[in-house]
């Protein structure tokens, strides 16, 4: 609870950021974690960009941050080789308030699918691209229904 955690909503972004669940340092387990869809509008509501702005001192961005407890950045969305794509993939960072009602309130389930990424990446690497992506996990495109969250999500970073 007392350093930030990462939504990563894109399932090979991830596979990208945990090497398929084989990169050391404590990123051996992959969980797909579903929350509430208020919770993701809060934390939408509550975030900023993770880049200061250039106008912004050092000192305005530090205040501008504590006001905000979540972090939004845009990554290269990826492929099943873990290329980069010409689109993006939202990433979100939630500490202090947001971390709590993250842990608290909006995680609906959890499930380990390490097993998974690993089959995954067997079938890559023997070139069974077709079997590896009718495994991929369903992800939608999110829709925003609230006006004041499309600065977010159109201006990405």
């Amino acid at each position: 609870m007392t350093r930030m955690t990462w939504i990563k909503p894109s399932f090979l972004w991830m596979m990208y950021r945990a090497g398929w669940g084989f990169k050391d340092a404590g990123q051996t387990r992959i969980l797909a974690i579903d929350i509430t869809r208020d919770g993701f509008e809060w934390a939408l509501a509550h975030g900023c960009s993770s880049h200061r702005d250039p106008s912004m001192t050092d000192d305005e961005w530090i205040r501008f941050k504590k006001r905000h407890p979540v972090r939004v950045q845009w990554d290269p969305e990826r492929d099943l080789l873990l290329r980069p794509l010409p689109h993006r993939s939202l990433q979100m960072g939630l500490e202090s308030e947001a971390l709590e009602r993250y842990v608290r309130d909006w995680i609906v389930s959890i499930e380990d699918i390490t097993a998974l990424a690993h089959e995954m990446h067997g079938l890559i690497d023997t070139g069974s691209f077709e079997q590896a992506e009718r495994l991929l996990p369903m992800e939608e495109e999110y829709l925003v229904t609230k006006p004041e969250l499309l600065a977010l999500m159109v201006n990405p970073h």
